[in-house]
């Protein structure tokens, strides 16, 4: 874990839940300067806000930051959600407990069954030509009494993950097709019923 301490913002960065996605060094690189050796985090580069939003547009969770400044820091989301990457992982968004992990407000799951830092995505699916809809059909589905709340993920032994609480699933356009407070979603990247898990585990000797 890096910990960068500015004047008004501390920024932390957790290169081992890095997907990639680069929105950082895209976005703002007097911040996160890419290509180079050593130092490259410059938190006082940016106001808090800033910094604030460029940890909101990592999926991972590998960004995050501490304010000095007496304004609140990330706070869980109004509602629960995961989104399902084309050909990648599942990116998390909830106030959310991961077992064995703790508990944290943004993480990219694996859904390929190869990633050597599991439950956590490390992009094996692009090394692996992983290939997988980010636009699953629509299920039928009643709306939520609340959507937000506290939710679990257990990584089942050699098996799915295993989600409890308010959660709806979206595709990586946007679009909501379910809504549930339980469901079970491969990870072993065998199933005929992706996202969701249909017992390939089993078959295909996925161990986790």
């Amino acid at each position: 874990m890096e910990v960068v301490k500015g004047k008004k913002v501390t920024i932390l960065f957790d290169a081992k839940k890095c997907i990639h996605s680069r929105s950082c060094v895209l976005d703002r690189p007097d911040v996160f300067v890419p290509n180079v050796e050593g130092e490259w985090i410059y938190p006082d580069r940016a106001t808090p806000d800033e910094v604030a939003m460029l940890a909101l547009n990592c999926p991972s969770g590998a960004i995050r930051y501490e304010r000095h400044d007496g304004v609140a820091d990330e706070k869980p989301p109004i509602v629960n959600t995961v989104r399902i990457r084309e050909n990648g992982p599942l990116a998390l968004r909830a106030d959310a407990i991961i077992t064995g992990q703790g508990e944290m407000l943004r993480a990219t799951l694996c859904r390929c069954g190869a990633s050597g830092n599991k439950p956590f995505c490390d992009g094996s699916h692009t090394a692996t030509q992983f290939q997988a809809t980010g636009e699953a059909p629509l299920k039928e589905f009643s709306p939520l009494s609340l959507r937000n709340g506290k939710l679990t993920v257990t990584p089942a032994e050699n098996g799915p993950l295993l989600l409890k609480g308010n959660l709806e699933v979206v595709t990586g356009t946007g679009k909501t097709i379910n809504k549930v407070t339980q469901t079970a979603f491969c990870r072993c990247g065998a199933s005929s019923n992706k996202p969701y898990c249909d017992g390939s585990h089993a078959k295909i000797g996925f161990k986790s």
